[in-house]
This record gives structure tokens, sequence and C-alpha cells, in this order.
């Protein structure tokens, strides 16, 4: 005869099996809906910043491997309900090799010819359109510039003696429409002049908006960037939002801190590129 388990053991049962399926719920919900990402670095200047948390949506492009949150999954050629990106999205990728999560523009689409000279973006042998801006004057703070930041030349103060970054802005319109700003240094840096490449069936070229200071598409992987263009599988997903952005003072201890180390205006930020329509469609 069985013998009947104590209301002791039924409860710790009962306890284990809730816990274990809340993680399956929230291991589902990332890999296959929305995820947080946070940005550890100035890569993506001016759009953003060292500090920023983000909404990364999942389900744009469709699933594959790189989609599993955590790396859980392993490397299985093909995607679930695939649908190419966008040039001009933003989007989370796993690196092809270490697997660590890098976030980078979408510049370039199967089939798409990608040359840089003297800085200046060429797609399908045609100048992408450059506008330069005014200044882009940011506050400085503990997270900007970012660890090993390629941004540090650009500090200086302001009339009321506060520290500022003073960026050198060049607005950029992808064939397409999609229209965004990019921070460009000058002269002189190994990025500035690249290919031409063509562009693989399934794979995309991939930018950051600090165009000589991302370790992307450009860059080797030796050099810690992607090593030309990257497999659409090993993307993961889409950057939606800004849900809220630190400015590097705030302690985990002290949650008066936490308030205080909150950058304003950076809430809420849409990270969908802004898209002329009078721009020409391929």
């Amino acid at each position: 005869m069985a013998k009947k388990k104590s209301d002791g053991e039924e409860s710790w049962g009962k306890l284990i099996r809730d816990i274990l399926v809340i993680l399956l719920l929230v291991l589902g919900i990332h890999s296959c809906v929305a995820k947080p990402f946070y940005i550890p670095s100035d890569s993506m200047m001016p759009t953003l910043r060292n500090g920023d948390r983000l909404i990364v949506s999942k389900y744009p492009y469709g699933w594959s491997y790189a989609s599993v949150s955590f790396h859980l999954a392993p490397k299985i050629d093909g995607r679930l309900f695939g649908r190419l990106p966008e040039r001009g999205d933003i989007v989370v990728l796993e690196h092809p090799d270490t697997r660590i999560d890098y976030i980078k523009r979408v510049i370039g689409l199967p089939g798409d010819t990608i040359a840089l000279r003297n800085g200046a973006l060429f797609i399908n042998g045609k100048p992408v359109k450059r506008t330069v801006q005014p200044a882009l004057t940011i506050p400085a703070d503990p997270n900007l510039p970012g660890p090993d930041s390629s941004l540090f030349r650009f500090v200086t103060r302001d009339a009321s003696g506060r520290e500022v970054l003073e960026l050198p802005i060049v607005r950029e319109t992808l064939p397409g429409g999609a229209t965004f700003d990019t921070i460009d240094m000058g002269r002189g840096y190994a990025t500035d002049d690249y290919g031409p490449v063509k562009v693989p069936a399934d794979h995309l070229f991939l930018m950051g908006d600090n165009r000589d200071g991302s370790a992307d598409s450009r860059v080797s992987a030796e050099r810690k960037g992607l090593g030309g263009p990257v497999p659409f599988d090993a993307i993961a997903g889409r950057a939606e939002i800004i849900s809220f952005s630190t400015n590097g003072t705030t302690e985990w201890y002290n949650p008066l801190s936490w308030l205080r180390g909150l950058r304003s205006g950076r809430a809420g930020t849409d990270l969908r590129p802004a898209r002329d329509s009078s721009a020409s469609r391929e």
C-alpha cells in the first residue's frame, strides 16, 4: 500500500512545481516576446548611450537559436517565420563566434555591395546621403563616455563649467529612407576605408552609429568585431524603446540613488529610425 505524502511534502512539491512554471514562463517571454537589454558601451552613440536600458522584441524577424535567452540553445541553422530586417533597424545579435550579445544597426541586406571611402558609405555603388549637423552637446557623467571609449577627446566644459561632450554629427539616409545620426570623428581611422564587399544570401551587414568607435562588420573577429557580414540566424531581436537610463551614480544598496541616477528625457525614446518619404526606394 502506497504511503500517503505528508502535508509538508505536498507543500514543498507544489512550491518547486510553481517555481519551475514561473521560470519557464519567464524564459518563454524572454525568448519569444521581448527582453530587457543594457547598453555597456558608446559604439551606438549618439542614438544609444552607455547606461541605457532597452526593450528588445523577439518576434519581428521570426525565431532562431539566437532568440533563446541566456544563450541556452545550440547553434542550429534555420529560422522559424523568418522575415528580413529593414535597413536602419537596430538589432541585437549573438556574435557568430563568441556568442556574446552585440547591438548594431542594419546597413546592408543580402545581395547589397557595401563599401566605405574616406568614411563615406556606399551601398550598391551609390553614395549614401550624408548631411553635416550642428555639434551635439551631451552632459558627461560617470557612464559617459563609457569604458575604453573613443569619445574622450570630445569632452570639454560649457559656459557654466559643467563637463560635456561636443560631438560631430553626420545624418545619414539609407536607401529606403531610414534616417539617423552618426558620429564622424574625421579621417584617418582604420574603418574609414572598407570593401567593396557583397553581402551573401541570408546575411546582414551591421555597423555602429559611432562610426569610428564600433567593432562591427568592418572589423575582424580578432579585434572583437563581427568579421564581415553576419548570418541572419544570429539576429536575436529588434530594439524598440528605451525604458530608462542611468548615469553611473546608482548604488544597488541605496534606493535613493536610483532616482538621482536616472537620466531625464531618455525613457520612452522610440528606437525605430525616422523614414524620409522623399528618399528613393529600391
